[in-house]
């Protein structure tokens, strides 16, 4: 797909790719891509967040540039540093070669290492990369404060080289799972969207999707019992992707109905947490399969 005309066509290139968007994140998604404007996707861990940066930049045969942020992430780490190694190299090479090195020459792009955020502003088209800035809720308020002239002017400045502007801005994705609040300033430079947990019809979908082969009964079984599991009070409610691996588990053990046994042999396929483990055992997983 090239520039997608509405929300209808980007929905059935998504589609298309495996990833199944409703309207209204299909409709956040081309705007974001039409108006190039960046969109915050933010929604419990593992409802698709992620998997819809990578769907669009699919969608749109386009190139994915994924920064994946955590505490500490510095500047330099997402935008690019300098080859000291190679720049040693030279100059060792030019002392025995009895030639001047001046120190323009060891800070040119030949000596530049492009990190995340410096590859996607030198993508160089035709189609804008995709830029995942995955999890911005995990960085510091001082990296959150950097990306904003990156994302307002689709610029960064290099102290060496000057100010390096895109050529064909990217398409920006931010996600957080909301461990922080982001300073408003970010949020009004974006589109938001949130992603909220699908019904089960539509995990159930999903799970045939992304688990070729897998019975309609046994994806229909796995979406409703994580629909229940969700209801439990547990640190760490499954989401789609949980219900992803969880089928995918009983695919490979050749397991084609859910029942309390297979349950047992597979729960931590879909809970991580001991304490979770306790409270969906104690809720009983005759009921959370649906057999009591």
């Amino acid at each position: 797909m090239t520039r997608p005309t509405d929300v209808d066509a980007l929905r059935t290139g998504l589609d298309s790719v495996g990833y199944l968007a409703d309207e209204s994140l299909a409709t956040a998604l081309f705007l974001a891509v039409r108006m190039s404007q960046p969109i915050l996707l933010e929604g419990e861990p593992g409802v698709g967040k992620t998997e819809a940066a990578k769907a669009l930049a699919a969608a749109l045969d386009t190139r994915l540039v994924r920064l994946q942020c955590y505490e500490g992430l510095t500047a330099a780490e997402a935008l690019y540093e300098w080859n000291y190694p190679r720049q040693l190299l030279a100059i060792r090479l030019a002392e025995a070669g009895g030639a001047a090195l001046r120190e323009a020459d060891l800070f040119t792009d030949e000596y530049l290492l492009a990190r995340p955020l410096l590859t996607a502003l030198d993508h160089p088209g035709p189609r804008p990369a995709v830029l995942l800035i995955d999890e911005v809720d995990r960085a510091d308020d001082e990296f959150e404060a950097f990306l904003l002239e990156l994302l307002a002017e689709s610029t960064v400045t290099i102290p060496e080289l000057g100010t390096r502007r895109a050529a064909v801005p990217p398409v920006a994705v931010l996600t957080s799972n909301r461990t922080r609040d982001l300073h408003d300033a970010l949020k009004r430079r974006c589109l938001y969207h949130w992603i909220a947990y699908p019904d089960p019809q539509r995990v159930a979908e999903i799970v045939r999707r992304r688990v070729p082969g897998v019975g309609d009964p046994l994806a229909d079984q796995v979406a409703a019992a994580v629909r229940r599991m969700r209801a439990l009070d547990l640190y760490k409610p499954p989401g789609v992707a949980e219900a992803i691996s969880w089928a995918a588990a009983l695919q490979v053990l050749g397991i084609g109905t859910l029942d309390a046994t297979a349950a047992a042999r597979t729960l931590a396929t879909v809970v991580k947490y001991d304490e979770d483990l306790a409270t969906v055992r104690q809720a009983g997983l005759a009921g959370l399969v649906g057999d009591a």
